[in-house]
């Protein structure tokens, strides 16, 4: 229980993480892995124990977007609405990085809120950080041009991981920003030559 016990929310009240764990199923899952599909039900409500997964978004012609990273300790806002609404998922969750993840039924869910004010605090919080990530995301669409996206992620991806070689394809870059995989290709090839990153098969490195 140490990785949950270390939520502020969940500091004052071990029993909140006792019941989690209790109530709960645990699975350990390998990066790339789908925990959640788009219009899928959801019965379970996802809560990252360790590991990190990301949130994407699936348009009708196919492309896709990078929303926001769940890491340790933290759950899907979206799959927190979707369930309490009874509405099947608008987005994919994918495993990033290796993960275990407790699974929360629904009932349990709208039980702990009546039950635990800091299970209603963390939800809260959750909701408030994805918005500013949210929209930090349609800021970068609509101000930044794609080079800048794409450094940021990288830069996001290093933080993640604690490194700065980052194993991923360009297809998988491209897919994470909603553009052509030659796009980011092409601006790879540019941060290469300006030195910002170092170029290898499937993996890139940040330069310090």
């Amino acid at each position: 229980m140490e990785n949950l016990n270390q939520i502020s929310e969940f500091k004052s009240s071990p029993e909140l993480v006792e019941q989690l764990y209790k109530f709960s199923s645990r699975k350990d899952y390998r990066a790339g892995s789908i925990i959640l599909n788009e219009n899928s039900n959801i019965r379970a409500i996802p809560i990252v124990a360790k590991g990190v997964l990301k949130v994407i978004r699936t348009e009708e012609d196919g492309r896709e977007i990078l929303l926001y990273y769940i890491r340790a300790g933290e759950s899907c806002i979206m799959s927190f609405l979707g369930g309490l609404h009874n509405e099947t998922s608008k987005v994919k969750a994918e495993v990033e990085e290796d993960a275990e993840i407790l699974f929360l039924p629904l009932d349990k869910v709208s039980l702990f809120i009546k039950e635990y004010p800091e299970w209603l605090d963390y939800i809260f919080r959750l909701y408030h950080k994805r918005f500013e990530e949210l929209l930090e995301i349609v800021n970068a669409i609509a101000f930044k041009k794609v080079d800048e996206r794409l450094l940021s992620l990288l830069k996001k991806k290093s933080e993640l991981i604690s490194s700065n070689t980052i194993h991923i394809t360009h297809e998988q870059l491209a897919n994470e920003l909603g553009t052509a995989r030659v796009v980011v290709s092409r601006l790879l090839k540019q941060l290469e030559e300006n030195k910002a990153v170092v170029l290898g098969r499937n993996k890139i490195t940040l330069c310090n």
